[in-house]
């Protein structure tokens, strides 16, 4: 009988699940379940959420299951292994001033760690909680991240030295190395302002099990969001990823570590040995579903008026910071228009302008990676908003490249699905699945100029 995997996507927003054949890749089910809003959530949230998915799959048999997970996410436990306090996750930016203050008292944090520390890293939060609510700070006897935590509760352990992880989540702490693979115990202690013993999950190879849930279905390591989007886009070395979901990210994989002094690009580790040096913006879809609400348009209506605008928008601009930004690392800034003339402010210019403010965001963040000497020869988009045709033709534009599109999917889900599958294989290599073929888009308009003007405007925000 063919060995089933299930593939979990624990995000922001939700968890999806997809169950696959481990061999084929064949897809065998799917379902998802909402996540509460917020910026910091009761981790019970998640697990509900996940139980319930999994319930509805349940008349399947699953012989190994992998939980990929929002980076970052900070999930505090007493010694009893209880939740101390809600989980503050990657888009709280209460700990700015705390990722400020750590980096001053250790100058080479991005030489040890990959990154230069930002509200969004676990080391950021862990010193905001030692400052700011000092009562349960001293109650921590063990820090983990979402999906750690997550496959800790599958596996029904009770013992926090059995929680488990892999380098890729761990590099997006702020006190892991990702080259030695070794966690950066002075700095955790510099963070939480304490020398006692904490426990941190362990982390295992990406095609090793770490646990086993009550049903007998083997758990694997997982990974965060990014690095199995990367495994189940089939990414490799030599290749960029922009991914627009709520935030976009652009990240290549590389077969060296990145070090970035400026703290723009976060030198993670992917899910296969390789790394993930990533720039992240906080505004993307999330930018485009405002504006079309504003103007009265379902997403598609707004798609179809920004494609009656003239590229450039007649000039106007439009400054996505609608929620503080991270690249360029400005939490408190905020959106803004530039460029505003009698004639240029229409209905299809701002739809355009709100477009082409976003992709340029992901064009910054794409050259603070190559700042760093990473080269590429492919981009992939993917993301919610990358279905959108008017999205698609305005990236090709602004990269100035061809634009390989994936078969729509769930990347994250289908990453941890065939890291499960390559746990239950015992080979050396993932599995190579087809999941469908690549549509190209190519460049139809010159932007140059429009770039370099968003490329101005952004540096100088504030």
């Amino acid at each position: 009988m063919p060995k089933i995997v299930a593939g979990v996507d624990s995000s922001t927003q939700s968890v999806k699940v997809v169950l696959r054949e481990a061999d084929s890749g064949e897809l065998i089910a799917a379902t998802s379940r909402p996540h509460p809003d917020g910026t910091e959530v009761d981790p019970s949230a998640w697990k509900r959420a996940l139980d319930s998915a999994l319930d509805e799959v349940s008349k399947y048999k699953i012989d190994a299951i992998s939980i990929g997970g929002q980076q970052h996410g900070m999930v505090v436990l007493d010694s009893e292994g209880n939740v101390i306090r809600d989980a503050l996750l990657w888009n709280d930016t209460r700990s700015d001033k705390a990722a400020l203050d750590l980096n001053r008292e250790i100058p080479d944090i991005h030489l040890r760690t990959g990154s230069q520390l930002v509200a969004s890293f676990t080391a950021s939060k862990v010193r905001w909680l030692a400052d700011h609510e000092k009562v349960n700070a001293e109650k921590v006897a063990a820090i983990a991240l979402p999906h750690d935590w997550l496959s800790w509760q599958l596996s029904g352990a009770e013992s926090l030295h059995t929680l488990f992880t892999d380098r890729s989540d761990a590099s997006g702490t702020g006190y892991f190395d990702s080259v030695k693979n070794e966690y950066c115990r002075d700095i955790f202690a510099a963070a939480l302002r304490s020398e006692r013993d904490v426990v941190l999950p362990k982390i295992i190879e990406p095609n090793e099990f770490g646990g086993i849930t009550p049903n007998g279905a083997h758990i694997a390591a997982g990974a965060g969001d990014n690095a199995g989007a990367a495994l189940g886009l089939g990414a490799g070395v030599g290749d960029l990823v922009i991914s627009l979901g709520t935030s976009g990210t652009a990240f290549a994989v590389s077969s060296t570590s990145t070090h970035d002094p400026s703290g723009e690009v976060a030198g993670f580790a992917d899910a296969t040995g390789n790394f993930l040096p990533l720039a992240c913006t906080l505004n993307a879809a999330k930018i485009f579903n405002t504006v079309a609400t504003t103007l009265g348009l379902t997403f598609n209506e707004f798609s179809e008026l920004a494609l009656n605008a003239k590229p450039g928008a007649e000039g106007l601009r439009v400054i996505p910071h609608f929620d503080g930004e991270r690249t360029p690392n400005r939490p408190q800034a905020r959106g803004r228009f530039h460029g505003i003339t009698h004639s240029n402010f229409t209905r299809a210019n701002i739809a355009r302008a709100a477009i082409e403010g976003v992709i340029a965001g992901m064009v910054y963040a794409t050259q603070a990676v190559e700042k760093l000497g990473v080269s590429y020869s492919r981009v992939l988009l993917i993301g919610g908003a990358a279905k959108n045709v008017a999205v698609q033709k305005i990236v090709a534009d602004l990269f100035a490249k061809t634009i390989h599109l994936p078969p729509t999917g769930e990347y994250v889900a289908d990453g941890a699905a065939k890291q499960a599958a390559w746990a239950l294989s015992g080979d050396t290599q993932p599995p190579q699945w087809k999941l469908g073929e690549v549509k190209e888009i190519e460049p139809s308009n010159s932007a140059s100029e429009i770039v370099a003007e968003y490329m101005e405007l952004i540096r100088s925000a504030n």
